[in-house]
């Protein structure tokens, strides 16, 4: 039930996370409820979700919630479930993301991929990568800093169109109250925070958290914090290594990766300089990383192998990363198939080259 008075009718489970858990709302709209099963202050966790129902009709809240399709599950409504007083449970009536995304696991890694997003490519991952890093920037202008930035709270669609849930775990301040931050996830939370649990978030954190997840989009879900220690002993985990300085765009003798990862040089020299400065410098705010990653999706930055379509690489690298790594005994990371859209006699694919403003490797040779 709202805080209006309105029951709404929850049907089957549809998720749930270390937190709460989602239902689906029987309405003839994409909706559905998170309930939060022991908020640690119940008080304040249904103040904060008042406040962020309250602030969805703000006029500044436009640059966030304005696009179509949504990009963000907001808080529409309060609601309690279960009984009066202690033996209720408090959520919070939102969006559907999965009306028009899917999980944002689904592009890590191109063997799902292939399953759920037919055709994808390595454009199709630099363009998930530039919608993030603008949703990001947007968070961060209008004051609330995300805090656990993790792939299991986004979302993205066929066309790398990015999304956010879990709202109610933001950071934000509203009047004189703030908000903390309370969540955090290993292998997606700056080092900071890894070394002093409990400590706050805030938005170069997030800076931090957004690389990690850009590194894992364009090198085909491989975290930057990978790998065995070069000095030798145990993997323990990324967050180890985070703490460590393992990462191989930072030294690459600090770690020991298969020869199947995705080479360094998969990746731009703009996108590689700031990848070094999140992980050991000054951190680039998520608006710096939207405007090199948009201009590095312009289609004059990129090149489709002659060989296979669904084979794109930035236009600085002269020959194709992929075939080079499948030569190497690596599973082709853009197989072609005849079950994908893609696959066509080279005269087809040329014209779609030629209808998106791509040049092709044979066009450039």
């Amino acid at each position: 039930m709202s805080d209006s008075g309105r029951t709404w009718h929850l049907t089957q489970q549809v998720g749930s996370g270390s937190e709460g858990v989602v239902y689906r709302v029987d309405d003839e709209r994409p909706l559905v409820v998170k309930l939060v099963l022991d908020p640690p202050d119940p008080a304040a966790y249904r103040r904060r979700v008042v406040r962020l129902v309250r602030r969805r009709r703000l006029p500044r809240a436009v640059r966030v919630l304005s696009a179509t399709p949504a990009r963000v599950a907001w808080p529409m409504a309060p609601v309690r479930a279960g009984g009066p007083g202690d033996h209720g449970m408090d959520g919070y009536l939102m969006t559907d993301m999965r009306h028009t995304h899917q999980p944002f696991t689904r592009l890590l890694t191109p063997r799902a991929a292939r399953t759920f997003f037919p055709g994808a490519t390595w454009a199709t991952a630099l363009a998930a990568s530039l919608s993030l890093a603008r949703l990001l920037a947007d968070l961060h202008t209008e004051g609330y800093v995300v805090g656990d930035l993790k792939p299991d709270n986004l979302w993205v669609d066929a066309r790398g169109r990015a999304g956010i849930a879990d709202v109610d775990s933001w950071q934000f301040t509203d009047g004189e109250e703030l908000f903390p931050g309370r969540m955090s996830s290993p292998g997606h939370t700056a080092p900071e925070r890894i070394a002093a649990p409990g400590t706050a978030p805030d938005r170069a954190s997030d800076d931090f958290v957004l690389a990690v997840l850009v590194h894992q989009l364009l090198m085909c879900g491989l975290h930057p914090f990978a790998g065995h220690p070069g000095a030798g002993g145990d993997y323990l985990s990324y967050d180890d290594n985070v703490l460590h300085g393992r990462c191989r765009l930072l030294d690459r003798a600090s770690v020991v990766l298969p020869r199947s990862a995705p080479p360094v040089d998969l990746l731009p020299r703009r996108l590689a300089v700031l990848f070094r400065a999140a992980f050991g410098g000054v951190r680039p705010a998520a608006s710096v990383w939207a405007e090199a990653l948009a201009a590095e999706s312009d289609p004059a930055r990129l090149r489709t192998c002659r060989k296979n379509v669904l084979h794109v690489h930035t236009a600085e690298r002269p020959w194709c990363p992929w075939c080079d790594l499948a030569e190497r005994g690596a599973d082709d990371r853009w197989p072609l198939t005849a079950s994908d859209p893609s696959s066509r006699t080279d005269g087809a694919r040329n014209l779609v080259d030629a209808s998106e403003g791509k040049d092709t490797e044979e066009d450039t040779a």
